[in-house]
Order: C-alpha cells, then structure tokens, then sequence
C-alpha cells in the first residue's frame, strides 16, 4: 500500500493548480484505479515499439522506461529518424532495437509528412509490436495514427511541453503560424483518439487540450515530468563564489535564452565577478538562435557559452542557481536534474516552469520574458548568499518527492498493464549514461 500511496503523491497536483483549474481529471479515484492496475501483473505485452523523432532523447529521457521494460522480458524496437553511430549504440546497451525510420523532427511539409506516416505504418506492420509509445509532436501524430492502421492493439503517446506552435513567444503572431495551431489542434485530435491513454506533464497542458475538445478527459494521465535517476545525480555543493549561474536548454528564443543574456548583462554591470554558463547547441526550429548572436554575447563578456556537452553533471556542479526562464514547458527536465544536485532555481511562472519551484522555498518564479525581473532574482542570490545552499537543499527534497524517475515509470508501466515489480529472475543492473544538456 505504501508504494500506492506515494504514486498517488505524483499525479496530485501542485496547490496552485488544483486552485486554478475546475478540471476534475486526475482525480485520486481514477489515480487510485489506475494505480491498482499496476499492482496487477500482466504479460499481455510482449514487445512495444518507442517512436520518436528525435534519436537522442531514447537514452537520454527514455533509457530507464526502456530499462525497466526490457527488464520485464519485453522485446523494444526504439524508432528514430537521426540515429548516429553512439546513440545507436547507446539504445543498443540498454537491450533496444535501434531501427531507422523517416521522419523530420520540424517544420510542416505535408507531401513528405504524409509519405513517412505511409512508410511507418508499413515498418509497423511488418514489426508487429503489441503496443507503440510515441512521443514528441510528429510522432505523436503519424504514429498514433500509423500504429492504428498497422492494426497495433495498444496505442500510447506522451506530450511533454505543446512546443513551438502552441508557445507565445513575445512576437506577433503570423498567419503561417496561426495556420499551424489549427492543423496540429486537428491532427492531434484524430491522433488522440487512437491512442487508449496520453500522458501530459502538467496540468496547464491537459486544461487547455480538454478544454478545447481535443482529447476525451478519461484517456488522460499526467506525470510530473519525465523523470530523473535520483542516484545517477548525486547532491554536491553549490559554489558561492564566484556566483555562477546555469542555464542548459537548446538554443532557442522560447527557452528564455534572450532574456538569460539580458540579465546577465544587468547583474555583471553591478557585479562584474559573476559568471553565466550556457550549455546547449543550436537548434533547427524556427526559433532557433544564430551562433553568430551567442557569439557576441560570448565575445562581450557577458556569457561562457559550453555547447552541447555529453555530461551535464559536471557543470552543475560548478554552478551556485540554476535559471531557465523558458516561455512554456511540459516539465522541464534540465530542471528536475539541477535540482537533483541542490541546486535552487529561478524559473519562469509559467506551465510547466512553474511546477518545479515553491517560491521562497527552493527558489523564485519570475514573469515570462521580464529580463528585469530575472536580473533581481539572481541579485538576491548574490547579496544573500545563503541562500543558495538552503534552497539548495530543498531543491533536493523537492525532487526526491516529485521527480524520482522510478516512481514515474511506476505509474506509466501500470498504464501500459505491466507490473511496476520486476521479476527477479529478469532483474539487471545498467550502466549510468551520461547527461546531456536539454532543456
């Protein structure tokens, strides 16, 4: 009963949220149903295929879900279109088939969209899994809809953040990208109704899918996030001095990096000593940064601009604050692994952001693109050091209760009617992978 009760802790919502929102769905009932199916062993599932368009995030984000499935003696096939020589073999130790698929990862072409749905649904076919989980937007469409005309029985996704489409970024929006909302709120309207459960990491996404009538509220269940391997990521103390500050996301202008330069550029006219760390690489989207821009800021002073780095850990650990002051999030990853370490966080209000900080206990929220705002919040840290290391450690506590990836996986194996107990004749000990910068 106890591991019942503290997957419940998971589903329920932060405070704020269940004030905010009229929306019953999770409630503890079903959480509890949903639950007590996980306490049910079942072996109806036999191999799942994992679709994804992004080839990384399946060691990365996915490694102990596919861990814990192989454990079970399930047979996983991890599909993605930008496999390279060390992902592949990445996917491969954690006991996965790494398969090739077509698919681009952004923008809309619908000709070459329609012609890759076509060739997976062929793959599937051929395959035959007993289930699919997708996640990501493209997959989550072409390969709902993929999985049910290849005749898979058990159909799953995952919407982790609404993404580019769904996310204001502070400029006009264009026709082009109004357009775009219509189309993806349509496709993933058909795509939900072939999936038999959606996962969403916050409550915000959920309101405003429900909302506009895009999924049934039955087929959703929310997670705090992807998760994090509490002991891959072992607490270390914050540096005070310099002050460091770290920001790890991709490139690009809905992650807040602007605003991040900005206040970095306030805090060091003041405090000259204090250092801004940048970990991650340009991005593809159509938000997507120049490396001519964050090389100015690098040739200006005013941030230390790492790159992609294949371990984040280290960097963390030369850190005093994390800060990511994105526009939206489903539940930042780069966040809940900071925290991990003790790190406090300046965040954004924000859906998503807003979840991993009780403010004035393991940090401060700030308003969405207000440069001014973020600049104060890093201050109070500098003229009161103490408290990077007491909201440090509350960080730590926070994600032991919210964030620990086996509790996560716990309730998405129970969803997928699979025992959260592995068999101890299938039991195996894995490799920590390293981690890299996302946001």
């Amino acid at each position: 009963m106890h591991r019942l009760e503290a997957a419940l802790r998971i589903f329920r919502p932060p405070r704020h949220c269940r004030r905010r929102s009229a929306l019953s769905r999770p409630c503890e009932e079903k959480m509890t149903q949903a639950l007590a199916r996980a306490e049910r062993p079942q072996t109806t599932i036999r191999s799942i295929a994992l679709v994804t368009s992004y080839g990384l995030s399946l060691p990365n984000f996915r490694g102990p879900l596919i861990s814990a499935l192989v454990a079970r003696g399930i047979h996983v096939y991890a599909l993605a279109p930008d496999f390279d020589e060390k992902t592949r073999a990445a996917v491969i130790r954690l006991g996965a088939e790494a398969i090739d698929i077509s698919m681009e990862r952004t923008g809309m072409r619908p000709a070459r969209d329609f012609i890759d749905a076509v060739r997976l649904w062929k793959q599937l076919r051929q395959l035959k899994p007993d289930a699919t989980f997708s996640y990501f937007i493209k997959p989550v469409i072409y390969g709902s809809l993929a999985a049910r005309f290849a005749g898979i029985p058990r159909r799953f996704a995952m919407v982790a953040g609404l993404g580019y489409v769904f996310t204001p970024d502070g400029t006009r929006e264009t026709l082009k990208r109004r357009v775009l909302k219509v189309v993806a709120s349509v496709l993933y309207k058909v795509a939900f109704s072939a999936c038999r459960r959606v996962f969403f990491q916050n409550e915000d996404d959920v309101a405003q899918f429900v909302d506009a009538g895009l999924i049934d509220p039955d087929k959703v269940v929310r997670l705090n996030g992807t998760g994090v391997d509490l002991t891959a990521l072992a607490v270390s103390p914050p540096i005070e001095s310099p002050p460091t500050f770290l920001l790890m996301a991709r490139l690009l202008r809905e992650k807040g990096i602007y605003e991040y330069a900005a206040a970095a550029r306030i805090v060091r006219s003041r405090h000259p000593e204090a250092r801004f760390l940048l970990l991650g690489d340009v991005d593809p989207n159509p938000g997507g940064l120049s490396r001519d821009e964050v090389s100015d800021w690098v040739r200006d002073g005013i941030i230390e601009w790492l790159g992609h780095v294949d371990d984040v850990r280290p960097w963390i650990a030369q850190s005093s604050v994390y800060v990511l002051p994105s526009y939206r999030e489903g539940k930042p990853r780069s966040t809940q692994e900071a925290m991990a370490v003790g790190r406090a966080v300046i965040t954004t209000d924000a859906p998503g952001c807003r979840d991993t900080v009780i403010e004035g206990v393991n940090g401060f929220l700030v308003p969405v693109r207000d440069a001014q705002a973020l600049a104060q919040a890093m201050l109070r840290f500098i003229e009161q050091p103490d408290l990077i290391a007491r909201m440090g450690h509350q960080s730590r506590v926070l994600a032991e209760e919210r964030f620990d990836v086996v509790k996560i996986n716990a309730v998405i194996l129970g969803e997928l009617g699979l025992s959260p107990e592995v068999p101890m004749e299938s039991a195996t000990t894995g490799a920590i992978a390293p981690i890299p910068a996302q946001g």
